[in-house]
């Protein structure tokens, strides 16, 4: 029987899709799931619709929900996080504060200013996480999921002894939009990835053992798969090679798309965004919905919205990786999949030896074993060292609540050094350090 942690449970449908795929494999259905959540009442629910589930398939797993961190923690032989630490208020604070800086950040959760300050408030506390591991189950792989992801796993691999892997789902999503634009089966597309989160690039891309960038190029030219990702094929034409992530979200880690309104303008220009289809009011600020990330957060999971009739209580798996991770290491079922881990120097060997990167991984019943990719085209490397570089500063400020490194890695962001002069990013940084005190006590 396998004891599975979830710290910061609440997120009714994220952690129903994860007790979902872990429950899926025969061999795993006699797992005890730990759910744990400061939020009681969302506890409250995700509990319910996790024993729903259980009752729907008369499965032998057993749920253990608490609001006691250290109790869920307890001789766990997995742990996964997805906490998001204090609510909605900081990130509209993370995103609304450089817009008046004229940032325009789309998603700001993983780098800019939103994804530093965002790594302030979250890796004290998933350094606590990490620590009560080290005490109650110190051989439990950590699987990851917190963003931002390369900024949290880094300090926790620096600053602890477990063992973290982090997942995303960009690679396996970016796979599916390729199949997508070139017309083959995703199953049967070939690929070798490497990079770092959000910003890892296809090195290999195939098809039935043929190379398929020249169709990828091809299908570029066509104006409407064009639009479907302007951003990612720009980059593509310009550097050479596919990325993963989305246009959205590309955007903000680069110099080149958001830096002024015009730039802005262009992008809706070329992009298949429509205005007149979506349920918010339209913003050049993002080329996408207004607050489109903001409304997420706003609406995560209401409570009046809960109707345990409604939750889907079939056994079907996602695509996600953590239960494969844990299937691969209990039945010795070999996988290969894209996590995040250190770089040690030999992974990629153009990069930052201490950085995170996002590499492809075997996994079976010896645990995790990333795979070396050697150097990156030296385009590409560059590219990823404007974000390690800010990482590596935001991981120095976190864990030392160092206040210069955190000035620093602000104005290293490559979105923010193309808009604010130096003077200005001080600013910004006062008015969120201000706007967030109450999340960032160690800054005070």
């Amino acid at each position: 029987m396998v004891n599975v942690a979830f710290i910061g449970a609440g997120s009714l449908t994220f952690t129903q899709t994860l007790v979902r795929d872990i429950l899926s494999f025969a061999e795993l259905q006699e797992t005890t799931v730990a759910l744990m959540d400061i939020d009681a009442e969302r506890l409250e629910r995700i509990e319910a619709a996790t024993n729903a589930l259980i009752d729907e398939h008369d499965l032998p797993a057993t749920v253990e929900a608490t609001t006691d961190r250290r109790e869920a923690l307890t001789d766990a032989d997995y742990v996964i996080t997805t906490i998001q630490v204090g609510g909605v208020k900081p990130v509209e604070h993370e995103v609304e504060i450089p817009q008046r800086y004229g940032i325009n950040q789309s998603v700001g959760d993983t780098l800019g200013p939103g994804g530093v300050f965002r790594a302030q408030r979250t890796i004290p506390t998933m350094l606590e996480i990490a620590r009560d591991m080290e005490e109650l189950c110190p051989d439990a792989p950590l699987l990851q999921h917190t963003n931002p992801m390369a900024m949290v796993c880094w300090a926790l691999e620096r600053e602890t002894e477990i063992d973290v892997y982090g997942i995303c789902h960009s690679v396996r999503g970016t796979a599916h939009d390729i199949a997508n634009y070139v017309d083959v089966p995703v199953e049967d597309l070939e690929y070798w990835v490497a990079g770092i989160n959000h910003m890892a690039w296809f090195l290999n891309l195939e098809y039935e053992g043929e190379d398929l960038y020249p169709d990828l190029y091809e299908a570029m030219d066509d104006d409407e798969i064009y639009a479907e990702d302007v951003v990612r094929f720009d980059v593509m034409d310009h550097f050479g090679a596919f990325i993963t992530e989305s246009s959205h979200h590309l955007s903000e880690y680069l110099p080149y798309f958001r830096h002024t309104q015009d730039e802005i303008d262009h992008l809706v220009e070329r992009s298949a965004y429509d205005p007149d289809e979506t349920e918010f009011e339209y913003s050049p600020v993002c080329w996408m919905p207004t607050g489109e990330y903001l409304e997420h957060w706003r609406a995560r999971d209401p409570a009046d919205a809960f109707d345990l009739d409604e939750i889907d209580l079939s056994l079907e798996r996602s695509g996600e990786y953590a239960a494969r991770i844990i299937h691969s290491i209990e039945t010795d079922e070999v996988r290969r999949m894209n996590l995040n881990v250190p770089n040690d120097g030999r992974l990629i060997t153009n990069l930052p030896d201490d950085a995170l990167v996002e590499v492809p991984c075997l996994v079976d019943g010896t645990g995790v074993r990333p795979c070396s990719v050697g150097n990156l085209p030296p385009q590409l490397a560059a590219l990823n060292r404007t974000n390690v570089n800010v990482q590596s500063l935001a991981v120095d400020a976190a864990v030392g609540a160092d206040e210069d490194a955190l000035r620093r890695a602000v104005k290293l962001d490559p979105l923010t050094s193309a808009v604010c002069t130096l003077e200005e990013t001080d600013d910004l940084v006062d008015d969120l350090l201000e706007a967030n005190a109450e999340y960032l006590p160690a800054f005070e």
